[in-house]
């Protein structure tokens, strides 16, 4: 089930080969994908695909269920964006690859597993599941950072 979605989310991925940062958001109700989003940091430093995907569900959708809501992403979301998740109420987080992956292979990150994150908020409820389809994510990475 969860192959299918972070697929989606790999596709996404390749709109900006640079920084194959992308994220979709899922009903978990339905199955319906409601929202995808990309990495666009050259717009905006904040513009990560999580926060990209958020904004633009919440701008079509004003009476946001969050609560059913599933987000996909390539990498492990960073504090920021685990952050924004946390606020936002989204139920569930599946990512392919690890920040500390991305650190291994030479990307900028802030040395804060999403799960700290989460447990840090105790406000917040959110499951994580990582390693999904986790070596394909990891290979757009590695192409990206040239090693």
């Amino acid at each position: 089930m969860h192959e299918q979605y972070m697929r989606r989310a790999i596709e996404i991925a390749r709109r900006n080969p640079q920084a194959p940062f992308a994220a979709l958001l899922v009903d978990g109700r339905t199955g319906q994908v409601v929202a995808e989003g990309w990495n666009r940091w050259q717009e905006n430093p904040t513009w990560h695909g999580e926060i990209d995907a958020i904004n633009r569900y919440a701008a079509e959708n004003p009476e946001v269920p969050w609560a059913r809501l599933r987000l996909y992403t390539t990498a492990e979301p960073c504090c920021m964006c685990q952050g924004a998740i946390l606020w936002a109420g989204v139920a569930e987080v599946v990512f392919g690859t690890s920040i500390r992956t991305l650190m291994r292979l030479g990307w900028k990150q802030i040395d804060i597993p999403a799960r700290e994150v989460v447990q840090r908020a105790a406000f917040a409820r959110c499951r994580l599941t990582g390693g999904v389809l986790e070596r394909e994510c990891d290979t757009l990475f590695q192409t990206a950072a040239g090693v």
